[in-house]
């Protein structure tokens, strides 16, 4: 499993334009093969990805695809510096619905 959690800082402003990027990708995103979750949340002020693959290759074919290209190229101008991006791996701790992300 690879599990992904991207921070997006928009320029002031343009929160929406990012948002609206992702409003079109994400529906082709959950198709790519080995998806297991892409969500997208805001704080109002940046947004912040969630994503969980089913293998690292998967991940590496998203990020090499042409969906995420488009993505880039939708926001191209847009942030105000580079997102911050963790790939992290999952340690399962707890009761398995509430210590890991599902």
């Amino acid at each position: 499993m690879a599990i992904v959690i991207a921070h997006v800082h928009p320029e002031p402003g343009r929160l929406q334009e990012v948002l609206d990027a992702y409003r079109e990708t994400v529906p082709l995103i959950h198709q790519e093969h080995g998806c297991e979750l892409f969500a997208v949340q805001t704080d109002g002020e940046s947004v912040l990805i969630v994503e969980r693959w089913t293998t690292p290759e998967h991940l590496q074919a998203h990020a090499h695809g042409r969906v995420y290209a488009r993505i880039r190229e939708l926001i191209d101008g847009a942030l105000e510096r580079p997102s911050d991006v963790w790939r992290l791996e999952n340690i399962p701790l707890g009761m398995p619905t509430k210590g890991t992300i599902q």
